[in-house]
């Protein structure tokens, strides 16, 4: 990546942390949206321009050159740093805000932290290497784009906990709500496939929200996607499915069967089925199965 490609990129990523647009950048720099996009297309910015931007960001330049020298960013925390967020539930409401796109304003307008406990929440994170907390209650992430929450982790567990308890308890019936069920047969390389599906419509959605960081917070409101796939089957289902897969009559005669023994030392009688309507043992072949 050259050096001015990854200035205009840390460029962008400041505007949207502070949820600015290519048409307020064309207010300040007296130009049309269209030529402002097409100097971020080309990135043909003059050093004059860049620090109009950057007086206008209130970011000093030497810190967005150091922004464009960082390497690539976390991409999942250790256990350790989990296990912290997990166990302070509002040290976790921060650190899922900030991630969101929150700034230090609209945690204290949103929920009800003092100035110093959010201070101390984002300190914390800071530790955890998470965020860079910059001068003026600034908040820089350090994490990647597709970052996520270790798989089984103590902050996906604490999540499908509330996902069961919480998510679920609705109707789905809302304009801004949906539901699907689908069940059906699948391979394993077809549940590969829809896998790789559902990889591709978590990164869409990521998209989406850092679309929509520009726009105000009253414009936006939290939102959910549960994707889950597995091999499974209701209970129900299974107390009747034959024992064979086959199809053969010891498995159809299962729900039948009961463990039963003998009276002559406790085995199941050889070749015979106990059938409980007629309370006794009888050959396989006295019966005819569908």
């Amino acid at each position: 990546m050259s050096q001015t490609h990854a200035l205009i990129q840390a460029l962008k990523k400041q505007l949207r942390a502070q949820g600015k647009t290519y048409a307020d950048v064309a207010d300040l720099l007296e130009l049309s949206e269209a030529s402002v996009k097409r100097l971020f297309a080309t990135e043909s910015f003059t050093l004059q321009r860049l620090e109009q931007l950057c007086d206008w960001l209130q970011i000093e330049f030497a810190e967005l050159m150091l922004q464009a020298q960082q390497q690539p960013q976390l991409t999942q925390l250790t256990l350790q740093q989990e296990q912290e967020i997990a166990t302070d539930q509002r040290l976790l409401l921060v650190a899922v805000s900030v991630i969101n796109g929150f700034s230090f304003e609209d945690l204290l307008s949103h929920y009800e932290l003092t100035e110093m406990e959010c201070v101390r929440k984002l300190a914390a994170l800071d530790r955890l290497k998470i965020i860079d907390l910059l001068p003026g209650n600034r908040i820089r992430l350090r994490l990647a784009t597709h970052f996520s929450w270790l798989p089984d982790g103590p902050i996906q567990r604490f999540f499908l906990q509330r996902v069961q308890q919480d998510f679920f308890q609705s109707r789905f019936d809302k304009e801004t709500e949906k539901l699907l069920v689908l069940n059906g047969l699948l391979c394993n390389s077809s549940n590969r496939e829809l896998q790789q599906l559902m990889a591709r419509w978590a990164r869409e959605f990521s998209e989406l929200t850092r679309g929509d960081r520009s726009l105000m917070m009253d414009e936006k409101h939290g939102t959910t996607l549960v994707l889950a796939v597995r091999q499974w089957r209701h209970v129900l289902f299974d107390e009747i499915r034959r024992s064979s897969p086959s199809g053969s009559r010891s498995g159809l005669s299962a729900r039948y069967r009961r463990n039963l023994r003998d009276d002559r030392g406790g085995s199941p009688v050889a070749g015979c089925t106990f059938w409980p309507d007629r309370q006794q043992w009888l050959p396989h072949s006295r019966f005819r199965h569908s």
